[in-house]
């Protein structure tokens, strides 16, 4: 059951938390927000017309494909299905593993992106989520308004959700601490990490930063994007194969590259499933990892779907 429509509009003009007004976001905060969603957007120009009359190098490409795997996991088996969901329960290792490989995708740190998402849910598509495309209406400008709030916009908003209201259990983790305050660490290795090694396979400093360039700034911005289409198209455009209350959708085009986070209405309609892509076809990558954690013996408790019913054990 949700909240009824009068909690929802106090909790639209205050703090979700019930504690008092939003924090504030520091003109320091906006400007660094700034340059994680405009610098590898930036860079994308950049390598489009460094790319003008030449050829992609190899060794850039299968750089940048590996980190964005492994970063990409991050955010969609640990920030998302682990550390939101709680759809397994992972050994110390992974867990560790996991929310290192998210930080390093640059969209905040993991309690901060916990917090967020999970507000998310409580309020979907109703007052109260912080990322609605259908915030402003569902036709014509207004939605085209929304899509836009919904896929950057909301970054830039005032509307911080509260980690103490969403995200306690992450507050109460000594482990996931540590490493949201390495977050700034983090971010630069995500770029000095193919640095490094564009000018270990080169040698030359022009090797080095066009992996800079492509497996670096152009790989963080097309996983920047991805996820952001989660909140905006995965809201608007696609299929729904399970009833809900929102207007979430299950977008096929989107399968590999989210990592099978495109299955937004399945996901919507059960949160704690590890596998998003529960139904005939549809191809879910991030599920079939944690298949293979669970096999390893790196992973229990796993929340598959099951025939008729919500989950496993």
């Amino acid at each position: 059951m949700g909240p009824s429509s009068l909690t929802l509009e106090a909790l639209s003009a205050s703090d979700p938390s019930g504690d008092g007004p939003p924090p504030r976001v520091h003109a320091s905060q906006k400007v660094i927000t700034s340059a994680i969603v405009a610098g590898p957007a930036l860079a994308l120009g950049l390598a489009v017309w460094w790319l003008w009359g030449g050829v992609v190098n190899l060794t850039d490409v299968l750089i940048a494909l590996a980190l964005y795997v492994v970063t990409g996991f991050g955010i969609t088996i640990g920030f998302h299905r682990l550390f939101t969901h709680r759809g397994f329960a992972p050994n110390r290792a992974l867990k560790i593993v996991l929310a290192v490989a998210g930080s390093m995708a640059v969209e905040g740190s993991v309690t901060s992106w916990v917090a967020t998402h999970r507000r998310h849910h409580m309020f979907s598509d109703q007052a109260g989520d912080p990322h609605s495309p259908h915030r402003y209406g569902s036709r014509g400008t207004a939605l085209l308004k929304g899509l836009a709030f919904s896929h950057v916009g909301w970054l830039f908003t005032s509307d911080v959700s509260s980690a103490e209201r969403y995200a306690p259990d992450m507050l109460r983790d000594r482990d996931l601490q540590r490493i949201g305050k390495l977050f700034p660490l983090l971010a630069l290795a995500s770029l000095a990490i193919p640095f490094g090694i564009g000018y270990a396979i080169s040698g030359s400093w022009v090797g080095a930063l066009m992996a800079l360039v492509w497996a670096g700034l152009v790989r963080m911005a097309l996983l920047h994007h991805v996820t952001w289409s989660v909140n905006s198209l995965c809201h608007t455009f696609g299929r729904r194969s399970d009833g809900t209350s929102d207007r979430s959708t299950n977008l096929w085009p989107l399968a590999v590259l989210s990592l099978g986070d495109n299955w937004h209405n399945v996901h919507h309609a059960h949160p704690a499933w590890a596998r998003h892509g529960a139904h005939r076809g549809m191809v879910d990558p991030s599920a079939w990892m944690i298949r293979r954690f669970e096999q390893w013996g790196w992973a229990s408790r796993v929340r598959w779907p099951v025939p008729g019913g919500d989950l496993t054990a």
